[in-house]
């Protein structure tokens, strides 16, 4: 009896550690997506740039999904996927193209400092989660270091821009939180191919509408960062990160987003030369230390 409860015990600690390094790498791959997306909306319009990522991501998704004969989700789910597509396909890319129209890449980043929390609340509200009382004081403390810290960094600010930021940041929880719950059904890489297959009609109507009547003022730089945000961020990441969710817990591996925006700065000053505080690697130790904490609690 004693040698099959510390088996269990194993196995589980096995899965978490193996969700944290899933949620690791998608966390990684997530970093550059807002300094991407700060020099695709240079050349291309909000809009035209969510629906253009969107439906490049939706072909692959439907490639993908056609050519490993993955089984159709229940009708039952298409509503979780509903919420998944218009969290993270539609939401945050658009609410975020148009912020950085209004504030630079290192301040957007202030608000990746809230995902965590977002995600953690949403676990509770739609996953039922329940960490414990520890487990929100320490996200609190690291949420607060990193905004802080983001803060410290740039002094521009634009109402616009933030209300923006904050409405992603919401969205963007609600759809990591459905996304990993359906991952324990479907699979992680399924869940983000079948919400970019459903949104993929209305998306592939929406670039035709938004289409530049010509493409010979977009910088090369910015058909990379494009590249980028449709194959990375859209897709490539989400069969880590939700993956990682599922595994280790929504409201624990979530709080992995608390690095982001450190890994976020660095994109932005190799990207677009924005400059960086030394001060940022003591922050970093000291969220490391309320991930380390949030872990324990998480679950």
């Amino acid at each position: 009896m004693a040698s099959s409860s510390n088996t269990s015990v194993c196995h589980a600690c096995n899965s978490g550690l193996k969700g944290w390094i899933s949620g690791f790498i998608g966390m990684i791959i997530f970093s550059g997506s807002l300094p991407a997306t700060r020099v695709a909306v240079k050349s291309f319009d909000p809009f035209f740039l969510t629906f253009m990522r969107a439906s490049i991501a939706g072909m692959l998704a439907l490639l993908l999904i056609f050519a490993l004969r993955q089984r159709r989700p229940a009708l039952s789910q298409l509503f979780s996927l509903f919420i998944v597509a218009l969290g993270v396909v539609v939401g945050f890319p658009l609410l975020t193209a148009l912020a950085l129209q209004h504030v630079s890449s290192a301040h957007s980043i202030v608000f990746i400092g809230l995902l965590p929390m977002s995600t953690a609340f949403f676990a509770v509200i739609r996953g039922g989660e329940r960490p414990r009382r520890a487990f929100w004081f320490f996200s609190t403390i690291g949420c607060l270091l990193v905004m802080g810290f983001a803060l410290a960094q740039s002094a521009a600010v634009s109402l616009t821009g933030d209300i923006l930021m904050l409405a992603a940041t919401l969205v963007c929880g609600l759809g990591y939180a459905e996304g990993a719950m359906l991952t324990r059904h479907l699979g992680g890489w399924q869940v983000i191919c079948w919400s970019l297959i459903l949104s993929l009609p209305i998306m592939l109507l929406a670039t035709v509408m938004t289409v530049p009547m010509r493409f010979s003022p977009v910088q090369a730089s910015a058909w990379w960062a494009l590249g980028y945000v449709s194959l990375f961020s859209m897709l490539i990441g989400f069969i880590f990160w939700y993956r990682g969710l599922a595994a280790g817990g929504i409201a624990s591996v979530g709080q992995l987003q608390l690095l982001q925006p450190f890994f976020g700065l660095s994109f932005s000053a190799l990207l677009l030369h924005e400059s960086i505080n030394p001060s940022m690697l003591a922050v970093t130790a000291a969220v490391v230390c309320c991930l380390a904490a949030a872990r324990k609690f998480g679950r």
